[in-house]
């Protein structure tokens, strides 16, 4: 698959204020913490649940597996949140991650109504688990959607730092080391 190149039209992701801001932000280590911590419960979980649509065992560790992972979207969606604010100055729907977030509030819906069911009991076992799955996979693309931006912003600052090496080569005739 072929990366596209940011070019000089295209609008970065970030201004260089707030390259400076996500840089200095805690809450960007509080992400780059969380976010292979909840895809770790995400494996665990998915693994749970498989087991208990393969072998009828395991009921209790799956429906608990879903809610820890619930709570961890809870928890780097609250911080991401945050995180957005420091850096942009909206809590959601920032310029570069709009449609991000917008696919995150069906995360969240459809992880929310998986606890809503469980707790009031209005599925079955088999539909909490199809739920739970239904969820997981918009958890997978929304995850990618956040990938894809993290390696186009590394693409935009790499093609920056190359433009500025190319204007400081080319403007340092005069033979001088430092």
């Amino acid at each position: 698959m072929r990366i596209p190149k940011p070019s000089a039209s295209s609008r970065a992701l970030y201004t260089p204020d707030e390259r400076r801001r996500r840089d200095e932000s805690v809450w960007t280590l509080v992400q780059g913490i969380l976010a292979p911590v909840q895809f770790l419960v995400f494996l665990v979980s998915l693994g749970l649940i498989f087991r208990f649509l393969v072998t009828g065992e395991g009921l209790f560790a799956a429906q608990m597996s879903i809610v820890v992972k619930t709570l961890t979207l809870y928890a780097i969606m609250i911080t991401g949140s945050i995180w957005e604010k420091v850096v942009f100055g909206r809590y959601l729907f920032a310029r570069p991650f709009f449609w991000e977030d917008v696919f995150s509030m069906l995360v969240l819906a459809l992880h929310t109504a998986y606890l809503v069911a469980l707790f009031a009991g209005s599925l079955t076992s088999g539909a909490l688990m199809a739920l739970a799955l239904a969820a997981y996979v918009t958890y997978v693309i929304n995850a990618g959607q956040f990938l894809w931006k993290l390696r186009l912003a590394r693409l935009d600052h790499a093609e920056k730092l190359r433009s500025s090496a190319a204007l400081g080569n080319g403007s340092s005739l005069t033979g001088s080391t430092s």
